[in-house]
């Protein structure tokens, strides 16, 4: 949570939202619905996973069904549903061969996307589905699959009859939620309740609040530690003490979210203090439960659904360090 609540999104036509495998599975068992076809073997890609390609391909460059060939193997699991990944890539326009837009292959800069079905991009989504961290993919969308329905892109040359080639790497995934060792929960912490998809359900005790900042981890994750000014992929449920009702929660949008952990108190533009203190330290694959007081929070200031005063209660799934 912000000072002035705002999540780090990246913009522009290559952060679209995807889809993946409904469960995370085995790369041999993942069945992809995007297959080698006869346009995406015309595209020849050379050039090191990581680096930026060198693409070539007859154009104009059609095709009715979105195709995908793998041109470096990955390793690991298959992409699936509600993971934020983070990709390098280049997008060329399937008619003319121009190039469109490209990534920065710097091996710290990628296109931050969210695997969802339910926005633009369907053959993107398509195209990603059962896709292995590691692995580069040469990716032809169809009009119909891409931006054909919206009439194209003119701003960027696409125009809606034109078939869409990507050049993806797949540099990351994170997970889809915390997946640590449970851990003791100390007294007087609200209690949480995990539906099957994980998605947090708190009950607040009836009596008043902390008045001091309390951080109770509630799983052990394994993973890379989370240091002031990185940049953490989380899934989120925030609740009012005194109301006992949300406020906010990424798992209602079935988005993960991407916040700088930095300290508001520090840093104009950063979280909260109580916020960024119980994820500052903590390790991917945890969850953590936190009961901020007014004064690690906005203070005697409302905020959007947030009243003056109030004492918030977080449970948080640290889910990945970009």
């Amino acid at each position: 949570m912000r000072r002035a609540p705002a999540l780090i999104a990246s913009a522009g036509l290559l952060v679209a939202v995807l889809t993946g495998c409904s469960t995370p599975a085995d790369a041999a068992d993942c069945q992809a619905p995007a297959t080698k076809g006869a346009a995406s073997k015309l595209v020849s890609v050379s050039g090191e996973f990581g680096s930026a390609p060198t693409v070539d391909f007859p154009t104009p460059l059609k095709t009715d069904t979105t195709q995908a060939s793998e041109i470096i193997a990955g390793t690991g699991d298959g992409l699936v549903p509600d993971q934020l990944v983070k990709l390098d890539l280049s997008l060329y326009n399937g008619t003319t061969g121009a190039l469109i837009s490209a990534g920065e292959y710097d091996g710290v800069n990628q296109a931050s996307i969210v695997l969802d079905d339910e926005q633009s991009l369907p053959g993107l989504a398509t195209g990603l589905e059962c896709a292995q961290v590691g692995s580069r993919l040469a990716l032809i969308v169809s009009p119909d699959d891409g931006l054909g329905p919206a009439g194209g892109d003119p701003n960027s040359g696409i125009g809606a009859d034109d078939s869409l080639v990507f050049v993806i790497d797949v540099v990351r995934a994170n997970l889809l939620r915390a997946n640590g060792a449970n851990q003791p929960v100390a007294s007087g912490l609200p209690s949480v309740v995990l539906a099957t998809d994980g998605t947090p359900g708190l009950t607040i005790p009836s009596s008043e609040p902390p008045t001091e900042l309390q951080i109770g981890v509630l799983k052990k994750g394994d993973g890379e530690q989370v240091a002031e000014g990185d940049t953490a992929t989380l899934h989120y449920t925030g609740v009012l003490w005194n109301e006992n009702t949300v406020f906010d929660s990424s798992w209602q949008t079935g988005k993960p979210a991407e916040f700088l952990i930095v300290d508001g108190s520090k840093t104009e533009g950063g979280l909260i203090p109580g916020f960024a203190q119980a994820i500052i330290g903590q390790t991917v694959g945890s969850q953590v439960i936190a009961v901020i007081p007014a004064d690690q929070a906005y203070g005697d200031e409302a905020s959007q659904k947030i009243p003056a005063g109030s004492t918030l209660v977080f449970v948080v799934d640290v889910l990945g360090v970009n």
